[in-house]
């Protein structure tokens, strides 16, 4: 009998995420040994879930996207689930700001046999950025931002700048439901606020948030499509 009254809430997210997962996405040992390596480089476990990841799968493959641009690469584990949806001559050029982050990543994405689309840049995502335009990079069919939430108003100026009918999607945009706390002090949920504020005052943008829940708690998406 399934026990549901002696269950918390966070208990029933997550096996609910766990039966999702089994009956919806097939084991996978490489990703699962990523997510081993990571945890054994001392990496923050703080990658999207499978579920998540293979929604930005599905993401990129519904889009026909041939150019990604991810802002904030970790181990590389959201990097790969991307990269998987490219066609062969497609391109995944990722940031990340952490020499040993991206050393990692790197030897995931060959784990994975994906490191020949992606180009791992080591560097602060805004001055990479910068660096980006003023060398005159083609616009990205996808950008997914997933780095320090601080300076996510800045991200999203920069995605504008590199779009042209491009999807954007950010992560981590509901803080276990900390945005809607306008004195919050949390650096990370003024980030976030502050990147509504713009979204909410861009004309150049349509955007939705999906609220998620499962075995990374309480949080979400931004969805947007740059008109």
């Amino acid at each position: 009998m399934w026990r549901s009254m002696e269950m918390s809430i966070y208990e029933i997210w997550n096996e609910v995420d766990l039966y999702m997962n089994n009956k919806l996405i097939q084991p996978d040992p490489i990703l699962e040994e990523v997510l081993k390596a990571n945890q054994k480089a001392g990496l923050p476990a703080i990658d999207v879930s499978p579920s998540q990841g293979k929604f930005l799968h599905l993401l990129a493959s519904l889009k026909g996207a041939k150019r990604i641009l991810e802002i904030g690469t970790l181990g590389g584990y959201s990097t790969i689930w991307l990269a998987r949806a490219l066609p062969k001559d497609g391109q995944l050029i990722t940031l990340e700001l952490s020499a040993q982050h991206a050393e990692v990543a790197r030897a995931n994405l060959k784990r994975a046999g994906v490191s020949h689309l992606v180009e791992v840049i080591v560097g602060p995502g805004l001055d990479t950025l910068a660096v980006l335009k003023d060398k005159g990079t083609d616009p990205f069919d996808l950008i997914f931002i997933d780095a320090d939430k601080p300076n996510n108003p800045n991200y999203l100026k920069w995605a504008l700048e590199l779009s042209k009918g491009s999807l954007i999607i950010c992560d981590n945009v509901v803080r276990q439901g900390h945005v809607v706390n306008a004195e919050s002090e949390d650096e990370n949920v003024k980030g976030i606020r502050q990147f509504m504020n713009a979204l909410a005052q861009e004309k150049r943008i349509s955007a939705t948030a999906i609220q998620t829940v499962g075995s990374k708690g309480y949080d979400g998406f931004i969805l947007g499509i740059v008109e």
